[in-house]
C-alpha cells in the first residue's frame, strides 16, 4: 500500500515524509483493518514530524484523525462488519487494568499507546486498530467534515470540560486552529460568550462567523475578565497574559501536547485569588463518544482545506505557517 512515512524527524520544510510502498497491515485478534478515505492533520503531527515530540518507533506512519471503512476483521472482532464507516483517534490502546483506567482516566494510563506515534496511523491507504478504540461516525457528516472531529474536536471538547466554563460565562480561546474552531461552536451552543485571540485576520473573521463575541490580537484590551480560558497555541509566552485575563476563581486549560517554555509567573498577579492552571492530556473514549454525539446534535460545521495524501508535507508546511483556516484533511486515493 501507499503511505507517507517518517524515517527521520526534521524541519517540515525539508519534506521529511516519504510517499512509498509498505506492506498492508494485518489485523490481530480483536482488531479491524480500515481502508482509509481521509485523515485530518493537526499540530501533533507537525510536532512529531519535526521531532519536538519523539515517537516510540521509527519509521512511523503519522496521522490520527482517520475516517474510513472496515475492510477486514481479525479473529474475535465482532463489533463492526465489513463496509461500516468508522473513525480512529489519537488514543490507540490502553492497559485497561491500571488505577487510571479503572477510574475512567484512561488518558493517563502509563501504558497508553497513541495513533501515529506508537502505532502506524492514517497517512496511508490502510491502517488498523482494536475495535474497542474505533468510533462509529454519525451520518450527518461527510468523511472530510468528520475527520477533524477525531482529534481537534475531541481535545477541544475535553479542554472545554477542564476549563470548567459554565453557561453564560466568558471563555477565552488563544490560537484559532482546528481544535478552537470546533470548541467555539460547542461553547456558543452552550450559551457562553467566546473571546478569541489570534494573529491572523482570516482566523479572526472565521471566529466571528462561527459565533465568537469578540476576536482580536493578544495585545488588545478586553471588555471584561474571563471565567475560563484555553490555550491551543503551543506558545508558552501566552500563559502569563492569559492568566492576567482571568477573573477571580477562573481556570486556564493548556490544550496542546507541546508548548515552548513558560516565562516566570508572578504569584500575586497571575495565580492569587484562586486562579487555576491545568494541562489537558490526550482524551478518553468517553470524550470521543460525547463529542461525536454533541457534534451531530448542534451540528458542528467544520471548515476544511483538502490535500492529496502525497502532499502531506505541503499541508503541514501550511499548517506551520498559519495558512490553514479551520482544519486540513488529507484525501487518500
Amino acid at each position: 500500500m501507499k503511505a507517507m512515512v517518517l524515517k527521520r524527524a526534521t524541519a517540515v520544510e525539508e519534506n521529511p515524509l516519504e510517499y512509498i510502498d509498505i506492506p498492508d497491515p494485518d489485523p490481530a485478534p480483536g482488531e479491524i483493518l480500515i481502508r482509509v478515505r481521509v485523515c485530518g492533520i493537526c499540530r501533533t503531527d507537525l510536532h512529531t514530524v519535526e521531532g519536538e515530540i519523539l515517537p516510540s518507533k521509527m519509521p512511523i506512519v503519522p496521522g490520527h484523525q482517520v475516517i474510513g471503512t472496515v475492510a477486514a476483521r481479525g479473529p474475535e472482532a465482532k463489533r463492526f462488519v465489513e463496509g461500516d464507516r468508522v473513525g480512529m483517534a489519537w488514543l490507540f490502546r490502553t492497559c485497561g487494568v491500571c488505577s487510571f483506567c479503572l477510574a475512567g482516566k484512561e488518558n493517563l494510563c502509563e501504558k497508553a499507546q497513541f495513533t501515529g506515534f506508537d502505532a502506524d496511523g492514517g497517512f496511508a491507504e490502510y491502517t488498523k486498530i482494536h475495535e474497542d478504540f474505533a468510533y462509529p461516525i454519525p451520518d450527518v457528516f461527510t468523511d472530510r467534515e468528520a475527520a477533524p472531529l477525531l482529534c481537534a474536536g475531541i481535545i477541544g471538547y475535553r479542554a472545554l470540560r477542564l476549563s470548567e466554563i459554565q453557561k453564560g460565562q466568558r471563555l477565552g480561546l488563544y490560537g484559532f486552529g482546528a481544535a478552537a474552531h470546533i470548541a467555539v461552536q460547542v461553547a456558543v451552543h452552550r450559551g457562553c460568550e467566546v473571546y478569541v485571540f489570534t494573529r491572523g485576520a482570516s482566523h479572526r473573521a472565521l471566529a466571528l462567523r462561527l459565533g465568537a463575541s469578540w476576536a482580536g490580537s493578544l495585545g488588545d484590551s478586553l471588555p471584561a475578565k474571563l471565567q475560563g480560558s484555553i490555550i491551543f497555541a503551543p506558545a508558552g509566552e501566552i500563559v502569563p497574559v492569559a492568566l492576567s485575563h482571568l477573573d477571580r476563581g477562573g481556570t486556564l486549560a493548556l490544550g496542546g501536547i507541546y508548548m515552548t517554555p513558560i516565562p516566570a509567573l508572578d504569584y500575586m498577579k497571575h495565580l492569587y485569588d484562586e486562579r487555576t492552571m491545568r494541562s489537558v492530556t490526550a482524551s478518553t473514549r468517553r470524550d470521543g463518544n460525547e463529542l461525536l454525539e454533541a457534534a451531530a446534535e448542534i451540528p458542528i460545521r467544520t471548515e476544511i482545506q483538502s490535500f492529496p495524501l502525497a502532499e502531506a508535507n505541503r499541508a503541514l508546511q501550511l499548517l506551520k505557517a498559519g495558512r490553514i483556516d479551520g482544519a486540513g484533511v488529507l484525501v487518500v486515493p
